[in-house]
């Protein structure tokens, strides 16, 4: 250790250029390895290099599923129930809303089981039969929708899975999912990186203090170690804590940025989930292609052989034994295949409706004002909780490696003092 506090202040005067570096350049590593980190977080969507060891895939995307189900377990905890989703919807109104390509769904389905099961008797009946057959079903379909979305609702968490279809949407796309934590943290992330600045810069000034003292070739690289690290460490504290404002040093009051932003982050956050997660469109392929369409099925096979049943009247014995009771019966079978097929291009014209009647976007920023800090937290933190020792130990690498080359650096233009 250099102690000639003479001969100290000779070295600075005559390296102020290399010296006055140290606090740029320990900036620099601050800030690159929060870049360099943040890009590890999120990219690439799919890995890249040869598994198992030699390549990456950003840790959100990587542990899609994982992610998926942390976010839907919170959303289903706390803000959205599947009965959330349908309460709202009035089914006279759902009704009302697709008459018109339910009435020329009614009519292609009937003439096509018609003609499947009894070509000869439809073929030759008159036109005006045919009318009648078709405008009596026609007036009953909006009364049988209305009966299978009392049933939807009242059967909601058996024919509709929500956490299915977040999680399907969240891993399926991945972008999506990268989305989710970077639109709802945007301002920590920046926050992040420019802190690396920042704390990088008063490290840099000390680095500098110490190198003046000892000439110790270790100190850069430990001391760009160490920036990397430390930095990563406390800008990730910094955004969760502490959970409620706390003042320091009588001069300056600190809250964890993330809940500081409570109602900023909740009205982005239900925008995204309602606008390209839970939407109508997503709602109603889930509910007729999703795990539990079977029992959807189920439902709406009962209300069209109902249907079916009371328009056949008095006609039903002629049409039973016309067609046969086995007949008869896969007949009924098959136009509620058909419908289901018909469904959702039919169901489509409701989703403008379903939109306005759901506003899950205001319903979930209701609710999340209502989350606890730690509950609010965990909105955003499985991001930086999956590996994040990963991140900040890539940071420290790195750190250590921009020393090691700055450590030449100052060795090779380096004014010699004597």
């Amino acid at each position: 250790m250099i102690t000639d506090l003479n001969l100290i202040l000779a070295d600075v005067q005559a390296n102020w250029a290399l010296y006055l570096s140290m606090p740029f350049v320990a900036a620099a590593i601050g800030y690159g390895t929060k870049v360099v980190a943040i890009k590890m977080m999120f990219k690439p969507l799919q890995f890249v290099g040869w598994r198992p060891f030699f390549g990456w895939q950003g840790i959100v995307p990587g542990k899609a599923a994982t992610m998926a189900s942390i976010a839907c377990d919170l959303m289903m905890e706390r803000l959205l129930k599947p009965e959330d989703v349908f309460n709202k919807l009035d089914p006279h109104r759902v009704a009302e809303e697709i008459r018109e390509p339910l009435i020329r769904s009614v009519e292609d389905i009937t003439r096509e089981v018609a003609a499947e099961y009894q070509p000869g008797l439809w073929e030759a009946a008159p036109e005006s039969v045919k009318r009648l057959i078709i405008k009596r079903i026609q007036n009953e379909a909006p009364h049988m929708v209305e009966q299978i979305m009392e049933d939807i609702k009242n059967n909601i968490t058996r024919v509709f899975d929500l956490k299915d279809l977040v999680i399907n949407a969240l891993v399926r796309d991945k972008e999506l999912l990268n989305r989710v934590f970077l639109e709802a943290g945007h301002v920590e992330f920046k926050f992040i990186r420019n802190s690396g600045i920042y704390f990088g810069f008063a490290i840099g000034l000390i680095q500098a203090v110490v190198w003046a003292f000892t000439h110790n070739i270790w100190v850069i690289p430990l001391f760009g170690l160490f920036t990397g690290w430390f930095t990563d460490w406390l800008a990730l504290k910094m955004i969760f804590n502490p959970k409620k404002p706390v003042r320091y040093l009588g001069l300056f009051e600190w809250q964890g940025l993330f809940l500081k932003r409570r109602k900023q982050v909740a009205a982005r956050y239900g925008e995204l989930v309602a606008s390209e997660i839970v939407t109508p469109a997503a709602v109603i392929e889930a509910i007729l292609k999703g795990p539990m369409s079977d029992r959807l099925f189920g439902l709406v096979q009962k209300q069209v052989q109902r249907t079916l049943d009371e328009q056949s009247g008095v006609a039903k014995p002629l049409v039973v034994f016309a067609v046969g009771s086995t007949k008869y019966q896969e007949m009924k079978r098959s136009v509620s295949e058909k419908v289901m097929q018909y469904l959702p291009e039919t169901l489509s014209h409701m989703e403008a409706y379903a939109e306005e009647a759901m506003d899950l976007k205001n319903l979930m920023v209701e609710k999340m004002q209502e989350l606890t800090e730690e509950e609010f937290e965990g909105l955003l933190r499985p991001a930086f909780q999956q590996d994040e020792w990963i991140l900040i130990t890539v940071g420290a690498i790195l750190g250590f490696l921009v020393g090691e080359m700055q450590v030449h650096v100052m060795i090779h233009f380096a004014v010699p003092v004597v």
